[in-house]
């Protein structure tokens, strides 16, 4: 059954695991809706799909905002006739010693990986009710067992754990399964702008010893967006090397 002839939508998948998880859904036969907020990123990625002969399409969205995500949501709609899968990828760290943080630091960050995951999941509901079927997969972090210096960070993917199990339990008998998906160290632009001490440090810390990859990502999400995983629901799945075995 797989994701053949789906749409999903996956945010913030103009790069990183987003992008790898947006080609390989496509690559297995859905359209989708590549959403990030920098209009070049997005255009760019959706001329390579194109190139290769995958149905894309780009939504410059701020998902952080109501308006842009309704805008974002119907723009899919109008282009595919529905939404089947939701990837809440979208995401962003403020890190710092608790006493160096700012207010803004705290407020994008929650903004960004739990408000916009929120956002996202209520655009998208009802289209997925009138179907009674919908598929929505947040991407947390390993981080929501807490780190240092990780406060706001840590704080925004504990909600997106919460959210996760509470769409489980709100929209499950309308067809709707909600998962999440906990990453460890992956291989990203992200991990690439890190100070060497710092790679250095968590690699240490690693009990494989080294780093995923985009594609670790982009195959469980496109697991639990299959047909077949209907009776997966609320679950927290970590792809982290074994990192989730231990806090800090």
């Amino acid at each position: 059954m797989g994701i053949s002839n789906r749409v999903a939508l996956i945010t913030g998948a103009a790069s990183g695991m987003g992008r790898q998880t947006a080609q390989r859904m496509a690559e297995s036969g859905a359209a989708v809706a590549i959403n990030d907020i920098d209009p070049e990123k997005v255009e760019a990625t959706v001329n390579e799909f194109k190139s290769k002969g995958l149905n894309a399409l780009g939504v410059v969205a701020d998902i952080s905002c109501r308006d842009a995500v309704g805008a974002m949501v119907q723009k899919t709609v109008d282009r595919f006739g529905r939404i089947d899968i939701l990837v809440n990828n979208a995401g962003m760290e403020r890190a710092g010693a608790l006493r160096k943080l700012s207010e803004a630091d705290w407020d994008i960050t929650i903004d960004v990986n739990l408000k916009g995951a929120f956002l996202c999941a209520q655009a998208v509901h009802g289209h997925m009710v009138e179907k009674k079927h919908g598929r929505i997969i947040n991407i947390a972090s390993r981080a929501w067992l807490g780190g240092a210096g990780q406060a706001p960070y840590s704080s925004a993917k504990a909600g997106v754990v919460g959210l996760t199990r509470t769409l489980a339990v709100e929209l499950g008998r309308s067809g709707i399964t909600t998962n999440c998906i906990a990453p460890g160290l992956i291989h990203t632009p992200m991990w690439d702008s890190l100070p060497e001490k710092d790679r250095d440090y968590l690699l240490a810390r690693q009990p494989t010893g080294k780093l995923g990859d985009p594609d670790d990502i982009a195959n469980t999400v496109t697991f639990l967006a299959d047909d077949e995983s209907s009776f997966i629901n609320g679950q927290v799945l970590y792809v982290c090397g074994g990192r989730s075995l231990f806090a800090g």
